[in-house]
């Protein structure tokens, strides 16, 4: 055990001082070292750290502080079983209990998570590869960038989010949109099984045999840990992709919209294509007025068929640059690879506030853009802030029958994510951002005219209703109700995304 008695008897002591030390802590000071005695039932190589330590601090750094959960202790399981003898433990104690690995994670909701156990589950990386080359068994903890580069050297590959650094089970417990989902699927499709610890701490194996095999696809952050996966993989498909990027004043953002809406959205488009497009307030773009890029990706191609590029050609870019290479190269095109800005942890509150479409309102497009120009130069502190419209390809999605998972929304054909980021700055501000963001999911909810809000689970901001994240059949939220109260019925998993 990675444990030194003399830092934790320091570090209870200083918790012993301490007036505001939470309640089951207090125990320490007069029974017992729940540190040293968690730490006696892991394996060898298990860490526990406690608050006073520099690893406590290092291990609890985040991609947003929205909704940061409040964590005594952090366990570093070295093996499956940790997790199951951590959940035990803290069970025992009545004490909450919240599972991470990179620190994305960002709904307000986790900031219900006070005074409890976080369960790391970085050193739960490994990838497996099966002899017969159909499968691999992913630990919990392993980011996207670790898989891809495995299968990849192996000749293989399989769904992950575009971003390198979010774990492949963080984002599979939501659904998971990615790269290859035109031709495969979400990533929770991909599941072939799944090692769970459950609410009361035991280890179960759920597969298509069990009744909680559909919770786990789509709203799988309410029924347990996911220590280890084993993931359906592929032969490589297409080695090569290529890009071509558009920079577009705002004054193009009617035009570049119907020109997406007919060439992509409303056109039959190969599993292979897929666009995005960003609005942001980028000076070295468009130094007086935020700007658009615009992207088209495909695989198998040196370079981006120009059937669908030229239209967006004659709308008059202010640049455009275009390159190839592999799938390797893909996050570094979309800004999502590891030494990216959107993978660093910074003292940044940063919120999401989803919400799927069908297709664009060009005018909701423009009111939106109106509304985030004159936000951002209101407000510089708001100036981090950005919309994305991201263009999955969705053959693979909607193969899939809509009702033999949980995700909800397999019809939808975009995933927009207003993002609103600024410095902590009190909360005047945040109720600002927060204004802001609601404001440009309401544009574009109106302009879609639907009734019901759809919002992507791993994207969510808090404030979304049960039948927002997750569908609003009757029978889905009853069905849901139903697992958890099988499976969860204290309601231990309840900090992300929570089922009622």
């Amino acid at each position: 055990m990675e444990f030194v008695p003399a830092v934790a008897a320091w570090a209870i002591s200083a918790a012993c001082r301490n007036s505001i030390t939470s309640q089951w802590l207090s125990s320490i000071c007069e029974r017992r070292d729940h540190v040293k005695e968690l730490a006696e039932r892991l394996s060898p190589k298990a860490q526990v750290y406690s608050p006073e330590s520099d690893a406590f601090t290092a291990s609890l750094s985040r991609w947003s502080l929205l909704g940061k959960p409040g964590m005594e202790i952090v366990v570093v399981p070295s093996v499956e079983n940790d997790v199951a003898e951590t959940v035990k433990y803290a069970n025992e104690h009545n004490v909450p209990y919240l599972a991470f690995s990179s620190g994305h994670g960002a709904i307000e909701s986790m900031g219900k998570m006070q005074n409890g156990i976080g369960i790391k589950l970085s050193e739960l990386n490994s990838v497996e590869i099966a002899e017969d080359g159909t499968t691999a068994k992913i630990g919990g903890g392993a980011m996207s960038k670790t898989i891809v580069d495995t299968l990849w050297e192996a000749g293989k590959e399989t769904v992950t989010g575009a971003c390198e650094c979010t774990t492949i089970m963080g984002v599979g417990l939501g659904g998971g949109h990615g790269l290859l989902q035109g031709q495969y699927g979400l990533i929770s499709d991909q599941f072939v099984s799944l090692n769970v610890v459950l609410a009361d701490g035991s280890i179960r194996t759920i597969d298509a045999e069990s009744d909680l095999w559909w919770a786990m696809q789509g709203a799988g952050h309410n029924f347990g840990i996911v220590t280890s996966a084993t993931f359906k993989i592929y032969d490589i498909k297409d080695r090569d992709w290529a890009h071509e990027t558009f920079i577009f004043s705002g004054s193009k953002v009617e035009k570049l919209y119907e020109a997406i809406n007919k060439y992509f959205i409303k056109a039959d488009v190969p599993a292979e294509i897929l666009q995005m497009s960003v609005l942001t307030n980028d000076p070295s773009l468009d130094p007086k007025n935020p700007s658009y890029i615009f992207s088209v990706f495909q695989a198998g191609k040196k370079a981006v068929d120009s059937k669908y590029t030229k239209p967006f050609h004659s709308l008059g870019p202010l640049t455009t640059s275009a390159s190839a290479g592999t799938y390797l190269d893909v996050p570094t095109w979309f800004n999502t690879h590891m030494a990216s800005p959107e993978c660093q942890k910074t003292s940044t509150m940063r919120a999401r506030f989803p919400i799927d479409l069908d297709a664009f309102s060009v005018p909701a497009q423009k009111q939106l853009y109106e509304l985030f120009a004159a936000t951002v130069k209101e407000t510089p502190a708001l100036n981090g802030s950005m919309v994305m419209f991201e263009g999955y390809s969705t053959k693979g999605v909607k193969a899939v029958p809509a009702d033999s998972t949980a995700y909800a929304f397999r019809g939808d054909n975009v995933v927009v994510m207003p993002f609103v980021a600024h410095h902590v700055a009190g909360e005047e501000l945040s109720e600002k951002a927060r204004e802001f963001g609601e404001g440009m999911r309401r544009i574009l909810k109106e302009g879609s005219g639907r009734e019901e809000l759809h919002a992507y689970v791993n994207y969510a901001y808090g404030t979304e209703t049960g039948e927002e994240m997750y569908g609003s059949e009757t029978w889905r939220q009853e069905r849901l109700r139903e697992l958890k109260d099988k499976y969860d019925p204290q309601r231990k998993f309840s900090f992300y995304a929570p089922i009622a």
